[in-house]
């Protein structure tokens, strides 16, 4: 009891963790963060447990870059579709094939149309052309071919569900495998209002069909898909499915209930017997089951056997090569948009989706998250809350550590075993975080008075510099304030270059993405170099050297920045040009002088940054950077206090809002392997060109420029310089020029 009464206020805050994991677990006050943290620790666990191995009885029939540089662009006329399946199913042999594609219009591209409409009006008296067209009539018309083809076979063809306020229908659904009547109730089911499918020919002549919809959860991610979905009183069964009791010879569906007693229970899962077969496939209340990802996806993945689909066309592949394998047709080209966000891989092909859940559901190796998840997650935080609410403020410090560190443990412990030995994906984020919370407060009680001023400061200026400058700052804390000063700084600005256009392009998902990539590894080389980070405004971030840790070197450490962050984007645009992305252009511009650095804003948003005319000029130098053809774009002050490196002025310049002109330079680089001689060459014929121009010699620039084009052809500055030439030439500047370019816009 004394303990209780000496350590009741850590008792109850304790309490209050618990009771804050309980009102998310019982969704009264859930924590979006929770659960996006439930689904990426489900991410982690998923690749913990994938086996990375080959599925030799599923193959992909892929529509790949090569098929398409080879057979032409997407869509082929249905003849070579049909030449498709017939390869396969003829003389390769396979037991199923799924088309993941939609035919949810005519195929037109024989000409056929055209020859009929002439057939009706103006070669309607020609009978010679008449019997022409009723024996040519079979050779061109390309969706009877493919209907031919797929009559008969064990073909499922794909189609879609829509929801939208439109309810648009396209195509001709294939027949439900359920009605719901009576007896077949399903509460919880996905419902839609509009379809996708493919046109009444092929659909009459392929009957079996699966919708292909995948699940995104909030953050993108295709964690899971429905097996059956409800539309207009019947239930559909999805593209694996379907493949699946096709490849089994078309058992019946049995459907289980969580509570098989009551007939308004929602789905539990599905059952497929056959003679040689008893599959269970489990799902939640929406008939939606999490997909058993194999390993990393696309042809490199090692999970499935990719065949291009020209290969197959083309009849390269042996006879017999995949006899008896379910084969799938789908999509790998990016321009083809059937990539998605799984939790193994950014750009996953959605035709392996189905793929991995074929193979799940043939293994018996489906995760489901059962219907007790709620009252299980509220058990464990009672038990688990009630062990550290009394145990932790009862410890000593150090045991205290240990005994919330083995709470941790034993719960990721726990629940591990029962993902990897009974297939359940339990939740575990809250009671994690709840474990580390309520650790982190007692140990944190301790400290609540010592070293007061030091957290202070440091949660004041953790998110502006790097975590080495604020341990140094740490060992002084009264030197440091936030009070405005003025301080003589050099300030960066970083943009990247045709960011609206490039965006315009992408969805939002795919900008954030990118977004964050580049701010990420900015933020890193600029902290690399003790720089402090500023703002980010759209693309552009914003950083600078000198405060709130003095450096007298800043302009060095600004510079040696900008060409870390110029070798950070050659690397990253390595990496896109490898995704088939395009490459990135960086701009920079650094300026040097005196600026008010300190905690400035309003009442309800303030930041620690800097202003002045050094921070504009630095901002209109980065826009210059494209005008000149050059990464880096730095004022005289920055040169002057960085003299070791190797400088070119580009020119003299007054910007927006600067009455005073001043001189800009740009950084050359003695690349590794390079003639240092031909760059001296370069470099004292430049200078000889700007004489020239400031005097208005524009026959000897010509001269000039016209040598550092044979010597750099691809330097956009000498581009640049050779059609000034031209429009001066054109249009003589007026007689008191003295070489200074206006800029009046803001670029």
């Amino acid at each position: 009891m004394r303990a209780f009464k000496r350590h009741w206020i850590r008792i109850v805050a304790t309490g209050v963790v618990v009771l804050l994991a309980l009102l998310h677990a019982t969704s009264i006050a859930p924590v979006e963060s929770l659960a996006r943290l439930d689904a990426r620790l489900y991410d982690t666990r998923l690749q913990f447990s994938m086996p990375r191995s080959l599925d030799e009885r599923i193959v992909i029939i892929d529509i790949d870059e090569f098929s398409l540089n080879r057979l032409g662009q997407w869509p082929w006329g249905r003849q070579r579709t049909a030449a498709l399946v017939d390869e396969l199913i003829e003389r390769q042999q396979v037991s199923a094939l799924g088309i993941d594609v939609v035919f949810a219009e005519p195929d037109h591209t024989s000409g056929l149309r055209e020859l009929q409409a002439l057939a009706r009006t103006q070669l309607a008296n020609q009978s010679g052309f008449q019997d022409w067209l009723a024996r040519e009539t079979p050779r061109l018309d390309n969706d009877a071919i493919l209907a031919a083809a797929l009559k008969n076979r064990p073909v499922t063809l794909g189609y879609y569900f829509t929801s939208d306020r439109g309810g648009r229908r396209v195509g001709t659904l294939p027949a439900p495998v359920l009605r719901s009547e009576a007896e077949v109730s399903m509460p919880g089911l996905l419902h839609w209002d509009g379809y996708g499918a493919s046109i009444a020919p092929l659909a009459a002549a392929a009957p079996h069909a699966g919708f292909f919809n995948a699940i995104s959860d909030p953050d993108g991610t295709v964690r899971s898909v429905p097996v059956l979905a409800e539309f207009q009183g019947a239930f559909y069964e999805s593209l694996a499915l379907a493949m699946l009791r096709q490849s089994l010879g078309q058992p019946p569906l049995q459907l289980e209930r969580a509570d098989p007693g009551e007939a308004t229970s929602p789905l539990a899962g599905i059952r497929l017997r056959t003679d040689a077969q008893d599959l269970r496939i489990p799902v939640d209340s929406r008939a939606t089951a999490l997909v058993p990802y194999r390993g990393l996806g696309g042809p490199k993945g090692g999970s499935f056997q990719y065949i291009s689909a020209a290969d197959i066309i083309d009849g390269s592949l042996p006879a017999s090569s995949l006899k008896g394998k379910v084969a799938l047709l789908g999509f790998t080209a990016p321009g083809l948009m059937d990539l998605r966000t799984t939790p193994v891989g950014d750009a996953y092909p959605g035709v392996e989706i189905h793929a991995n859940l074929i193979s799940g559901m043939l293994d018996g190796r489906l995760a489901r998250l059962p219907d007790y998840a709620n009252g299980y997650e509220v058990m464990s935080i009672l038990v688990v809350g009630v062990l550290l609410a009394f145990g932790l403020p009862m410890l000593p410090m150090a045991l205290a550590l240990v005994l919330g560190l083995l709470a941790a443990v034993a719960w990721l412990g726990l629940n591990t075993g029962l993902y990897l030995w009974a297939g359940l994906a339990l939740p575990q984020a809250t009671v994690l975080v709840m474990v580390l919370a309520a650790l982190a407060l007692n140990m944190a009680w301790g400290y609540c008075v010592e070293g007061r001023a030091k957290r202070e400061l440091a949660q004041l200026f953790r998110s502006y510099v790097p975590p080495e400058l604020v341990r140094q700052m740490l060992r002084s804390p009264e030197q440091y304030t936030m009070q405005a000063r003025t301080e003589e700084l050099t300030v960066m600005f970083c943009d990247m270059r045709g960011f609206t256009t490039l965006s315009e392009t992408m969805e939002p998902r795919q900008v954030q993405a990118l977004l964050n990539t580049v701010h990420s590894r900015l933020t890193e080389v600029i902290r690399a170099h003790n720089g402090t980070i500023d703002k980010y405004v759209g693309d552009c971030v914003m950083a600078f050297w000198g405060a709130p840790v003095p450096a007298p070197d800043h302009a060095r450490l600004a510079v040696e920045a900008a060409f870390a962050i110029m070798k950070a984007t050659r690397a990253l645009n390595a990496e896109r040009s490898e995704a088939g992305l395009p490459a990135l252009s960086i701009g920079i511009g650094l300026s040097t002088g005196q600026m008010s650095v300190g905690d400035m804003g309003s009442n309800l948003r303030r930041a620690y940054t800097v202003v002045g005319d050094a921070v504009n000029l630095a901002a209109r130098l980065e826009g210059l950077s494209a005008v000149y053809g050059v990464d880096i774009v730095a004022s005289t002050t920055t040169k002057a206090q960085a003299p070791d490196f190797l400088w070119q002025e580009l020119d003299r310049v007054r910007v927006k809002g600067r009455a005073q002109a001043v001189h800009i330079h740009t950084l050359r680089l003695r690349e590794e392997g390079g003639d240092p001689q031909a760059l001296e060459q370069e470099m004292a014929l430049w200078q000889q060109l700007l004489v020239a121009w400031r005097s208005g010699d524009m026959d000897e620039c010509e001269i000039k420029v016209n040598a550092l084009r044979k010597l750099n052809p691809s330097y956009g500055l000498y581009q640049l310089y050779a059609q000034r030439i031209i429009t001066h030439r054109q249009l003589p500047p007026p007689p008191d020029w003295d070489g200074t370019t206006n800029f009046e816009a803001k670029y």
